[in-house]
């Protein structure tokens, strides 16, 4: 549980800043005159607007709680009464992604979410009218590996489109995390160093920058409304970001600082989960935690932590602040869901998907949609909008083909111990599909397969099942596919092509 605190902390604190100071204000001294007169004013002031909170509060959530009810009971990390406290009337009134956005396919029940503040755009085509786009059509299920024969090779490759730019982003962020004393900072920049991981967040973020750049920004500036606002004020060449002043610029400077802020918090989790899952290794090495001990690997995750918070606020973005400070609040809410799901909701694909958007595709989507604020796009754009159904669509995906690699995938190809999550008594999308097939595995999920015996009867049905499987990775091409038709609301670029063709990696990768 210390871990999950020092979540809850970081998220509040970053929250509490922006939402209450403006961000070049934050550390500014305080006037300390008058205290008396000023205290019975502020007391006074305090109760009409915590007042006035609650009532907005409880307006602008009645619609998102009528859509948590259908998708049932969701962790709980912040009180509704302590939130309302937080909000004013021009705060944002975040809602998760999965309220915003389809999780299931059709056929298995899911449904189009209602429109809300968050997703009224997402099926918007006004930047693509009267422009050209030759993969408009684009499926996947059209290319080889996926039941077609076009070659994906045709698309430009992502990581080669960003090479250069994320050349130095190892010894970049080393330089960012350094600190005086030696063990912490060993334990800080193991990540890194020697094992760089796959990059797919920087590479995501760094390519959605440069498609964001060639959309025109939509004229949302004379409205009153929250979702209206957002877009950080952008000071490049003709006041409007493009394709052709978008490098170099001030930013594209700050975009890729918050690629290296996505890698920092989904650093200091992997640290922290490794210390809550006794896990021996991590990307092919040992865990910070086998390494040095659990205390310094805490530390060194809530440093990590700490550094992001610094960095967030230096990006002088109120809105992205508060975006990025509740993805850090999701990372707990999936932590959450983990350790205190209810035997019945272990075998619920939904709250299955729903964890995963927690503690995976959350940070992902959050990350999307902030590039797009700090391009100059309103919160509620359909650019926007679109980068964050990206992103959420993009993260579940990414995240079903890590648990089926967890079953056909060795330890040593992986780069962490096969079947992990079974061994923490959790249950991915393969496992459930099993489930379906075969009753009799359901009291094992409910039990988190705790009796001897249990992880064996479960893998040896879940290798004889005729459909599991392809059911798992039906649903990855699910979200695989909607990733795709949220990009292609954007014009055609070649970082959104790039995006394309990452969106068939993720799915077809097999480490």
């Amino acid at each position: 549980m210390m871990t999950t605190s020092k979540y809850v902390m970081a998220a509040s604190i970053i929250a509490t800043m922006t939402i209450m100071t403006p961000t070049s204000n934050a550390f500014a001294p305080r006037q300390c005159s008058s205290r008396v007169i000023q205290h019975v004013q502020s007391h006074n002031s305090l109760m009409q607007m915590n007042q006035v909170q609650k009532e907005i509060h409880a307006t602008s959530s009645s619609s998102n709680e009528s859509v948590s009810k259908d998708l049932g009971p969701q962790p709980v990390v912040v009180s509704k009464e302590s939130e309302a406290l937080s909000h004013s009337r021009t705060t944002m009134k975040l809602t998760p992604s999965f309220n915003l956005f389809q999780m299931l396919p059709d056929d298995e029940g899911g449904l189009v979410p209602p429109t809300i503040a968050g997703n009224e755009l997402r099926d918007s085509d006004i930047l693509k009218v009267g422009v050209p786009d030759t993969l408009w059509d684009m499926k996947l299920s059209d290319y080889e590996g996926l039941g077609g024969e076009k070659e994906i090779e045709t698309l430009p490759d992502p990581f080669q489109m960003v090479k250069e730019e994320l050349q130095p982003f190892s010894d970049s962020i080393q330089e960012l995390v350094s600190t005086d004393q030696p063990i912490l900072s060993m334990a800080a920049k193991h990540f890194f160093q020697k094992r760089h991981g796959k990059r797919f967040r920087p590479t995501i973020i760094q390519l959605m920058s440069k498609a964001v750049a060639a959309c025109d920004p939509e004229n949302m500036k004379a409205s009153d409304r929250w979702q209206d606002s957002g877009a950080s004020d952008v000071d490049v060449e003709g006041g409007v970001v493009t394709s052709t002043n978008h490098k170099g610029s001030d930013v594209w400077r700050k975009q890729a600082e918050l690629g290296q802020i996505v890698e920092i918090i989904h650093s200091a989790s992997l640290i922290h989960d490794d210390v809550l899952d006794e896990a021996d290794t991590r990307r092919g090495g040992e865990a910070v935690h086998k390494l040095y001990s659990n205390k310094v690997a805490i530390l060194a995750g809530d440093y990590l932590l700490a550094r992001a918070s610094v960095l967030l606020a230096r990006l002088e973005n109120k809105a992205v602040v508060q975006i990025m400070a509740t993805s850090l609040e999701s990372l707990v809410a999936g932590e959450i869901m983990q350790l205190k799901s209810s035997p019945e909701e272990l075998l619920q694909m939904e709250s299955y998907l729903r964890k995963s958007y927690y503690k995976t595709a959350s940070l992902v989507c959050y990350a999307c949609r902030s590039t797009a604020l700090l391009g100059g796009h309103a919160y509620g754009s359909t650019v926007a909008t679109a980068c964050e159904e990206f992103g959420f669509h993009m993260g579940l995906a990414f995240q079903i083909q890590d648990d089926i690699l967890d079953f056909t995938a060795a330890a040593d190809i992986l780069g962490k111990p096969a079947l992990a999550d079974m061994s923490l008594g959790l249950s991915t999308a393969p496992i459930l599909y099993a489930a379906q097939e075969f009753p009799h595995l359901q009291p094992l999920v409910k039990r988190r397969f705790k009796k001897e015996g249990d992880k064996e009867t479960a893998l040896e049905a879940l290798y004889s099942s005729k459909t599991a499987m392809d059911k798992a990775k039906r649903l990855g091409e699910f979200h695989a596919q909607r990733a795709v038709e949220a990009l292609l609301r954007l014009p055609q670029s070649e970082a959104r092509d790039a995006l394309l063709r990452l969106t068939y990696v993720v799915i077809t990768r097999k480490n």
